[in-house]
C-alpha cells in the first residue's frame, strides 16, 4: 500500500487543510492596521467639523430664542441666562423656563460645546451676549463662536473663550 509523504499531503487537494498560514493573517493584519491609521484622523477632522457645524446651530436657535422670549414677555426683556430659555417635557412656558429652545441646550453642553447666555440691561433687560466654546479644544472643535442682539454669528479662530459682549463685537462674522 502506498503511503504519501508529509509533503505530499500538504499540497493533496483532497487533504482537510484548510485556512490561513500565519504569514497570510499577519498581511490581513497589518492590512487593516494600515487602512485604520488612515482613517481615523480623518473620522476625527470630521467629527470636529460636525461638532462645529452643530454649535452654529445651537446659537442660531439661542439667537431666535432670545427674540422670542423677547417677544413673549416684555416685561422682563431678554433672559438672564440659558437656562430660562429651556424646561423639561413637559415644559409650562413661564419667565424662568420659557420652553422655546431643547432641554440639552438649555443645560448649557451639546455637541462638544459649552453654551453660555446672559442677559442683561434694564429692567427690561435690552442687552444679551451669548458663547459657544469647545468643550476640549483641538478635540470637540477648534473655532469658538458667539452672539448678540444683532444675531450675527462671529467666530473665533483660535477657540479661545470670548470674554464680553465687546470682545464679541471685535471679530468677524463667521461668513467673512
Amino acid at each position: 500500500m502506498y503511503r504519501p509523504t508529509h509533503r505530499e499531503r500538504k499540497t493533496d487537494p483532497g487533504s482537510n487543510n484548510a485556512g490561513f498560514s500565519l504569514i497570510e493573517l499577519l498581511i490581513v493584519v497589518a492590512i487593516i492596521l494600515i487602512i485604520a491609521a488612515i482613517a481615523i484622523p480623518n473620522l476625527l477632522r470630521a467629527k470636529m467639523a460636525a461638532n462645529e457645524s452643530s454649535a452654529v446651530a445651537s446659537v442660531r436657535t439661542i439667537n431666535t430664542g432670545e427674540i422670542t422670549y423677547n417677544s413673549a414677555y416684555p416685561t422682563v426683556g431678554y433672559a438672564a441666562t440659558l437656562s430660562a430659555l429651556g424646561g423639561l417635557s413637559p415644559c409650562t412656558p413661564s419667565s424662568s423656563t420659557a420652553c422655546v429652545i431643547d432641554s440639552v441646550l438649555a443645560s448649557g453642553t451639546k455637541s462638544g460645546y459649552t453654551f453660555t447666555a446672559i442677559g442683561a440691561g434694564g429692567p427690561p433687560a435690552s442687552q444679551y451676549y451669548m458663547t459657544a466654546i469647545p468643550v476640549t479644544l483641538n478635540q470637540t472643535g477648534i473655532r469658538s463662536f458667539c452672539s448678540f442682539e444683532d444675531a450675527v454669528i462671529r467666530v473665533q479662530p483660535t477657540g479661545a473663550g470670548i470674554a464680553s459682549e465687546a470682545a464679541c463685537e471685535a471679530l468677524l462674522p463667521l461668513n467673512q
